[in-house]
């Protein structure tokens, strides 16, 4: 690929015609997430490097269950109004202290059933019903550690071209209050070195929310069905709400075993055999096909124990410049435990689901 100049303070006008033409306008929530939390990051770096203002009043990051993700330069300069580009030769372009993108692996495709949804849910709820994970005092903090990896386009403005690039899988670990009014993230290379504020007035999915709802799976599917919208695939996106829910929090033992359970009552929802995660393991996945995408989500269980291990996006339709079978994000639950102090690390391994 042709190495991209550095260069900054970019004409507006010419960054426009570099622009490729915009596709869909309506973003998933999870991503309208994640590029909130990348441009407050940059802009809170940018912020450090300039030195304080002493008129601005310190603005904490806005909170989200999801990680932040890599943006493609232009998206990047469209939102936050800077530029700085970078190449890499042996890998892919990276922002400012960033770890260079790597090629994203591609995969063979193996085809979802709901032969089997049924039972390997009912074996997912009765394993998620017997978790033993204490349940947090007001003052503690949920832990999860985590590895990651992560989308990023890198579009070419002198070729009009656009290429898919993954994060290389790296360390990622978040303390969250049970009221989800503090938290912390820490993932080098990716947010500042001492990590950032996930301090929030709001609390959608916090434990304590997570807590109150309703253990009948259909009563629960038909409240996280009152939180869509008409933005994207309704069935999707309540997918997606408890993906979300699960991924990177603390569940009540029931509440989880409802959730899945419900997951199960949505269309499209199939059993893929194999699947694995961010740590190399091999599991059983629950999953489902975006229609708009051409992703699919996985959420991956031990084949044994049925515990959460993670989750793995695999584009299985061509789309977003990615070809069928790459594998567009993975994670690994590597611990999940309760801390009392925010940024305390916890002494023994703890639990990894």
């Amino acid at each position: 690929m042709k190495p991209t100049p550095r260069f900054t303070q970019p004409d507006p006008v010419e960054l426009a015609r570099l622009l490729p033409a915009p596709g869909d306008p309506e973003l998933p929530r999870n991503r309208h997430r994640q590029l909130e939390d990348a441009v407050m990051a940059h802009i809170q770096q940018l912020h450090s490097a300039a030195g304080p203002d002493p008129a601005d009043a310190p603005r904490p990051a806005r909170r989200r269950l999801r990680r932040p993700v890599l943006i493609g330069i232009p998206v990047a300069l469209a939102l936050a109004g800077v530029a700085v580009v970078a190449l890499n030769t042996a890998g892919g372009p990276a922002g400012p202290g960033e770890p260079a993108p790597v090629a994203a692996p591609v995969v063979n495709i193996q085809a979802g059933s709901d032969l089997t949804l049924a039972s390997t849910v009912e074996h997912i709820a009765e394993a998620a019903d017997r978790d033993a994970l204490p349940a947090p005092c007001p003052n503690q903090f949920i832990y999860v550690k985590s590895k990651v990896s992560y989308t990023t386009t890198y579009v070419n403005g002198d070729t009009n071209s656009s290429h898919t690039w993954v994060q290389p899988l790296h360390a990622r670990e978040v303390w969250l209050s049970p009221d989800g009014r503090k938290g912390w993230l820490d993932e080098p290379g990716y947010q500042p070195e001492e990590g950032i504020t996930l301090d929030s007035d709001v609390t959608r999915d916090s434990y304590n929310e997570t807590k109150s709802l309703p253990t009948d799976p259909a009563a629960l599917l038909k409240k996280i069905y009152a939180r869509t919208n008409g933005e994207s695939d309704r069935d999707q996106q309540a997918f997606a709400t408890i993906g979300d829910i699960v991924g990177e929090q603390l569940v009540p033992a029931r509440t989880a075993a409802a959730l899945y359970r419900a997951a199960a009552k949505i269309p499209g929802v199939v059993v893929v055999t194999h699947s694995q995660d961010a740590a190399g393991r091999d599991g059983i996945a629950l999953a489902r096909l975006d229609p708009q995408t051409g992703q699919r989500i996985e959420w991956i269980f031990d084949r044994d124990t049925f515990a959460y291990l993670g989750s793995r996006g695999l584009q299985v339709a061509p789309g977003h410049d990615a070809e069928p079978g790459t594998v567009t994000e993975r994670t690994a639950i590597l611990q999940r435990t309760v801390v009392d102090e925010e940024k305390e690390r916890p002494a023994s391994p703890g639990r990894a689901s």
